[in-house]
């Protein structure tokens, strides 16, 4: 799990290669391109890997993650809106493979766990000790001697307690499955008779004189929706072309990936007033996606009256639409606008930061001090805001992320002890109707993949839950199991069982030089983004939810010049959505090109698929 990477700036005098777009048409950019004929593009070598010699700037307040510009890379087509994720490069040999990689590991039975905050070793609130490292050698003959003793004792886990303390649970390989209740299946998508794909359409960035942002994407049966710059456009999802545009009079700041199942989604996005050179993310809206209609507007005034309330995150639950930030929450009713309550800050200080959606909505509310608040997760009824259960966070956590309201499933960084900016230590499987937790699960950033942006609330990425499980990467590592011809890299997805939170016997590998994250549910499947090595393309998988076995879906072209265009849409700062066998990429942060040239390499989004 690591920060995000720098916005590189594009060579000017680079050539177009494949697909190169034509200027959008004087109606707008959403008019998408057809592909050029094949045969394009001679492959090149693969770019110099390894991470940016600048930390990128901290998160401002408010929406998004800009970067700063940093080195041109070589050229190449399609250049990143967002860069490849930081890791130490496709296909290139690593570092070697930390014993057990992919597991956490227990402590010896014996030994009882004490309270602490996040896994075993980490620092407590505040501070960044650990204790002494041990040497290379001793580490290995530790994690030999408890890997020994998980095969022979049937398995050993630890769950957290509401105390903050944990006690070891032990169970057979039935109890580890959850059971064995946990089974794969229900989900729509299945494998196309060819799951070879072809690149579909592609679409321009538009013209922008600043960091500018386009947050949102949306899939139906019936469109893709894509935000742009002061508008909104829906489009074939096979052909790509323009099926209808909403101007808007601000960027989408915020948006939610959450759909009704009449195809309604919500949207925030900026407003300028009493002449402010900076537009706020004041404006709430409901969308038909279908149609394009927007269905309603709306905004609160603050506790003074003479300004209109700023939110940081939107999200739609239960049929209900919920925005919060700073100065507290508020929310709508999704078919009508109906206002279901406004900004509140109690005599304790307590507020809604923001809110998780989906089949349910929960609210993350902080209580207390800026500095040392009290952070509850408070299960919600969706038409009046009152809370049905609350689960209250361990001391020492400022932010708390919300990963799945349905299983309810959160994040948070405790301590501060992830050490890598991913905003995960543990995760927390809490039983919505009671509010009791159910199972604490450390999950070390040096081991995991997972990532939620450090202070919000719903922005979690690379990580699903559903099926009673958690399904999460590991980090990429040397596959040492290979041999001499391996290329060197790769990385799995385990699962826990959320009722007991020990791990699930098995995992998915991803395959030499394959790198495999989870994009969402499907049923009681995982469908999952597998990023390639240089010289193959990027694939989408089906993972059966009980048994992880992972079943192709569609694998994008090999040749160099598609690929660079895939990849420059991270899993991790891109939108990535997959249906009815098509992959659609699309950009969140737009930014000035650099040259006339650059211009042509920038894109919106794009799509792939196998019809």
């Amino acid at each position: 799990m690591s920060q995000p990477p720098q916005q590189p700036p594009q060579p000017e005098d680079a050539p177009k290669g494949f697909g190169a777009p034509q200027q959008p048409p004087a109606s707008g950019f959403g008019a998408p391109q057809e592909p050029a004929a094949p045969g394009f593009g001679a492959p090149t070598p693969p770019p110099p890997a390894g991470p940016p010699s600048t930390p990128p700037p901290a998160t401002p307040p408010g929406y998004g993650y800009p970067q700063t510009p940093g080195t041109p890379p070589p050229a190449a087509y399609g250049y990143p809106q967002a860069p490849p994720p930081q890791q130490p490069g496709y296909g290139y040999p690593g570092q070697p493979q930390q014993p057990g990689y992919g597991y956490p590991t227990p402590q010896p039975a014996t030994q009882p766990m004490q309270p602490q905050y996040g896994t075993p070793g980490a620092p407590v609130p505040g501070g960044q000790g650990g204790g002494k490292k041990l040497n290379t050698q001793m580490t290995i003959i530790i994690a030999a001697v408890v890997a020994v003793g998980l095969i022979v004792g049937g398995g050993i886990w630890y769950a957290g307690k509401d105390d903050g303390k944990s006690d070891a649970k032990q169970g057979d390989t039935g109890g580890a499955q959850g059971g064995g209740s946990a089974t794969g299946g229900g989900g729509k998508e299945k494998a196309p008779a060819n799951t070879s794909a072809k690149v579909l359409f592609q679409t321009p960035q538009p013209k922008v004189t600043d960091l500018t942002a386009v947050h949102g994407s949306w899939l139906t049966d019936k469109v893709y929706v894509k935000s742009g710059v002061k508008e909104i456009v829906g489009y074939d999802p096979a052909k790509g072309t323009q099926l209808w545009k909403l101007p808007l009079t601000g960027n989408v700041c915020e948006s939610t990936t959450h759909v009704s199942a009449d195809g309604k989604t919500a949207f925030a996005f900026e407003s300028q007033e009493n002449g402010a050179k900076i537009a706020s993310c004041t404006e709430v809206a409901g969308l038909d996606l279908n149609t394009g209609k927007l269905l309603w507007q709306a905004n609160v005034k603050g506790a003074s009256g003479d300004r209109k309330t700023r939110f940081d995150e939107v999200t739609l639950g239960a049929g209900t639409v919920a925005a919060g930030g700073l100065d507290g929450g508020a929310a709508w009713d999704l078919n009508t606008g109906k206002e279901l309550w406004k900004p509140t800050t109690t005599a304790d200080q307590c507020k809604d930061v923001g809110y998780g959606g989906g089949d349910a909505l929960v609210a993350v509310r902080k209580c207390g001090d800026y500095d040392k608040p009290t952070v509850n997760i408070q299960t919600l009824d969706p038409k009046t805001g009152q809370p049905t259960s609350t689960y209250k966070m361990l001391p020492g956590i400022q932010y708390a992320h919300i990963v799945s309201t349905s299983p309810l499933v959160l994040a948070a960084d405790v301590g501060e002890s992830a050490g890598d900016g991913s905003g995960i230590s543990d995760f927390f499987s809490v039983d919505a109707k009671t509010g009791k937790l159910l199972a604490r699960i450390p999950a070390p950033g040096d081991k995991y993949a997972a990532s939620c942006d450090s202070t919000s609330v719903e922005k979690c990425k690379m990580v699903t839950a559903g099926n009673g499980r958690l399904y999460v990467p590991t980090e990429q590592h040397e596959n040492a199991a290979s041999g001499q011809s391996s290329l060197g890299r790769t990385n799995e997805i385990v699962a826990f069982d959320l009722a007991t939170g020990q791990p699930v016997p098995g995992k998915v590998d991803a395959g030499d030089g394959y790198t495999l994250y989870p994009m969402r549910m499907d049923g009681n499947n995982v469908i999952a983004y597998k990023d390639a090595p240089y010289d193959k393309g990027t694939q989408v998988v089906s993972i059966d939810g009980g048994s992880l076995k992972s079943t192709l879906l569609l694998e994008n072209p090999a040749d160099r010049a598609v690929r660079d265009a895939i990849t420059s849409f991270s899993p991790k700062y891109s939108e990535m959505l997959y249906g009815s066998g098509r992959l659609y990429l699309g950009a969140v942060l737009l930014s000035k090109p650099y040259s006339a040239s650059d211009a042509d390499k920038k894109f919106l989004f794009m799509a792939t698929g196998t019809s």
